[in-house]
């Protein structure tokens, strides 16, 4: 236990951290506890090399290919995928895709469009790129999840069978990447719910912190992987594996905000919500109470 708790505060001291909540007349006030989960597209730290075998492309800058909101309290725990292409009012830049928000001003913009669209107050952010990802995975040893079918996409670099497996730090990438299925990125969110989720349950994996090899590797990992907020530490991101874990194991709500259907702005496909239903939802969870059913998407 010492020793987990050695490593706990060495951890905290080497996080990278980010300004990404701000303070601004109108702000939301929400009980529970809420999380913004991120997942960037920056080749920032990347070689050429790295690129090439995570098929990652070599676009410059940074987007947000996952947004993720965990909402956790007396109600239980919730966690809503947020389409990147949502169309959302964005604070000084009128409607466009959520995504737009990371991209015209980062973490700060993009957690107040979230705010805005939804009611909810952001206590916490994380923050995770394709380097840092494959990282981590690799680092616990990989994560077993379930593949109903085989999919193979070049673009994301992803060639896996179906069944049962061990999926190691590129296949992995590769998979929550992929739109080359016939949902396309509803799929790719749905992908990204669970296999955010088996990944936190691997980490707080009692098999995980009692291998000492393991928890070098995730003391190696983490404070490159992982950006959070100005004032997060390494004991809230324990909070959010444990939170991730109860969804992994069957326990609380995955689900994605609810959408109404799709259309065309300014010669782009953008994602709309159902208002009535995605009001109906974060209402719920703003007094941490029980989402109904009829709201989920």
């Amino acid at each position: 236990m010492l020793v987990l708790i050695g490593v706990g505060g060495y951890l905290d001291t080497r996080l990278t951290r980010t300004a990404a909540l701000t303070g601004y007349s109108g702000r939301p006030v929400s009980k529970g506890t809420n999380w913004l989960i991120v997942g960037s597209d920056s080749r920032a730290d990347l070689t050429e090399q790295q690129e090439q075998a995570l098929a990652t492309g070599n676009a410059s800058g940074a987007r947000t290919d996952t947004i993720m909101l965990l909402h956790t309290g007396s109600s239980g725990t919730t966690l809503i995928s947020l389409p990147r292409d949502s169309l959302v009012s964005i604070p000084g830049k009128g409607k466009n895709k959520l995504n737009a928000a990371f991209a015209f001003g980062g973490p700060k913009l993009l957690t107040q469009t979230v705010e805005q669209a939804t009611g909810l107050r952001i206590d916490h952010y994380a923050e995770i790129g394709f380097e840092g990802f494959v990282k981590v995975v690799d680092a616990v040893g990989g994560v077993d999840m379930c593949i109903p079918e085989a999919m193979k996409d070049p673009l994301a670099g992803l060639n896996v069978k179906a069944g049962c497996q061990k999926l190691d730090g590129q296949t992995a990438l590769g998979y929550v990447r992929s739109r080359a299925t016939p949902r396309a990125d509803l799929d790719r969110i749905e992908h990204q719910r669970q296999f955010l989720s088996a990944l936190m349950k691997q980490v707080v994996n009692p098999l995980t912190l009692l291998n000492p090899f393991r928890v070098f590797g995730l003391t190696q990992a983490m404070p490159g992987a992982v950006t959070v907020g100005a004032e997060d530490h390494v004991w809230h991101l324990a909070g959010l594996a444990l939170a991730m874990r109860e969804l992994s194991g069957g326990g609380g709500i995955t689900t994605t905000a609810p959408i109404a259907g799709l259309g065309q702005v300014n010669g782009t496909s953008v994602v709309r919500w159902d208002t009535t239903r995605a009001k109906a939802l974060f209402n719920a969870l703003a007094q941490d109470q029980s989402v109904p059913k009829s709201a989920l998407g």
